[in-house]
């Protein structure tokens, strides 16, 4: 095993790789439970989606784990899953098959730009400071999260127009928009209490340099969430039940209400080719913003690959590796039965407490295969639990800040749009694609164009076009 993964040359253990993958684990699972009540939304059997979730996660993070021996884990992702539901059925008006189809075709362009180097080109193309602020950006988005699902914040807003602050149906808040003022809640609510209990529990582990910190927190809190009713267990399923639904989504698009149906009225054609081109344009930049904001903690790029990557010359064959199993993972996922699966950002929380080889991907795919059988037991695990963990990671991936020359606004810019609008927008991709907007403006307006390169411009004009296709169809 040491030798097949490499421990010893990435300075770890199997101790160390199993605590990771444990710790990833438990900070995404909660998608096992949210990606089948958001997708079912759609019309799609919950027990279906399900074991599809499951499936997929296990399929594109074994794929991470043994080919390109990296601490990533894949799932069907937040957001995108919230775009599928309540964008492309609910207001485009596609069926869920349709979707489906959309993700696979998603899927398939992933791969070619994947093997046609095209995604490897677009990372190096990315100036050093604007790698360093997504890095810090991905910090942010992950402790906001955190900050979210710990229930910390309140909205107080007058009466006005309602909008839904967050995609996940299960902890959404609906405020309005006239002059909604984030706020610290009161302290009257035992599960933020247990939050902050679970959150102290962390920070005093971490600086007595308990190497399991994060994962113990999160057993701790746990169970002191047991006598306050916190902690319960979640609604169970039966195995069985899930594998007689799983035919309902598992190849549907290969029937005729999958991919043929969605190219069958030519009227609807165009919108569908805009609507598979926003999934792969938000795939692609959630995962080069995941490798790129975590990739050198994570150990992907040693020394070598520093000096290319300086010069220009690429990354080695782990990130291609890499690269490739999240674009084939998520047409993997849309045959099965799921939304976008994709390179999850809370596997930074493995990372973080020493996760460096493709033995921790394979330990939280474990995790996953046994959490079909185990669903009421992994749903019981409440999000005031995992939520400090995120805030803890968050503040450790914020070092990558320190390497941005903040005095300097033509640098300083571009990174704080890169890395705060992350946060705001709750999006990676929007993030970058503000950050690259204004890199490009400042160059081209200081007489510097020519430093930005080609493949920049080019993501550039295609998040703005996106933009733009968005806002005449409606899809934002």
């Amino acid at each position: 095993m040491n030798k097949f993964f490499g421990l010893e040359k990435a300075g770890t253990n199997v101790r160390t790789e199993l605590i990771a993958g444990i710790t990833t684990f438990f900070t995404m699972a909660y998608i096992i439970v949210v990606n089948p009540s958001m997708l079912s939304l759609a019309g799609m059997e919950w027990g279906a989606v399900f074991l599809a979730t499951i499936i997929s996660a296990v399929i594109g993070t074994v794929i991470m784990g043994l080919v390109a021996n990296v601490p990533y884990a894949q799932a069907p992702g937040m957001g995108l899953n919230a775009f599928f539901v309540f964008t492309v059925v609910f207001t485009l008006g596609f069926t869920w098959q349709q979707a489906l189809s959309m993700v696979f075709i998603c899927g398939l362009l992933n791969i070619v730009i994947t093997v046609t180097k095209v995604r490897k080109s677009i990372i190096k193309s990315i100036p050093e400071s604007l790698q360093n602020a997504i890095g810090g950006g991905i910090g942010m988005f992950i402790a906001y999260i955190g900050i979210k699902n710990a229930g910390f914040l309140k909205f107080t807003a007058d009466p006005g127009h309602w909008i839904m602050l967050g995609d996940d149906v299960e902890t959404a808040t609906a405020v309005t928009d006239a002059s909604a003022v984030p706020a610290l809640v009161s302290f009257d609510n035992p599960g933020v209490i247990i939050a902050i209990v679970g959150l102290a529990i962390i920070v005093v582990l971490l600086v007595l340099k308990v190497k399991a910190a994060l994962l113990i927190g999160i057993i701790a809190t746990t169970l002191i969430g047991i006598p306050f009713g916190i902690t319960a267990m979640g609604d169970s399923i039966n195995f069985g039940e899930c594998l007689a639904a799983l035919p309902s989504t598992f190849g549907v698009i290969f029937t005729s209400e999958g991919i043929p149906s969605l190219f069958s009225d030519a009227a609807k054609l165009p919108l569908a080719l805009i609507t598979i081109f926003s999934f792969s344009l938000s795939d692609t930049f959630d995962t080069i913003g995941t490798f790129i904001g975590t990739g050198r903690k994570a150990g992907i790029f040693d020394e070598e690959d520093e000096k290319a990557l300086e010069e220009g010359k690429g990354f080695n064959s782990r990130m291609d590796k890499a690269l490739f199993a999240d674009a084939t993972a998520t047409s993997i996922g849309a045959i099965f039965g799921t939304s976008n699966t994709t390179t999850y950002v809370e596997s930074a929380a493995g990372i973080g407490v020493g996760g460096r080889t493709g033995l921790t991907s394979m330990v939280t795919a474990l995790c996953f295969i046994a959490s079909a059988f185990l669903a009421s037991f992994v749903s019981a695990i409440p999000g005031v639990a995992t939520a400090p963990v995120l805030i803890i990671v968050g503040v450790m991936m914020m070092s990558s800040f320190t390497h941005i020359k903040w005095g300097d606004l033509e640098e300083a810019v571009p990174c704080f749009f890169a890395s705060a609008f992350m946060a705001y927008f709750y999006s990676i991709s929007y993030g970058i694609a503000f950050g690259f907007v204004f890199h490009c403006l400042i160059k081209i307006v200081t007489g510097k164009a020519k430093e930005v390169h080609p493949i920049l411009y080019g993501a550039t004009a295609l998040f703005l076009i996106n933009f733009a296709l968005l806002a005449v169809n409606g899809l934002s």
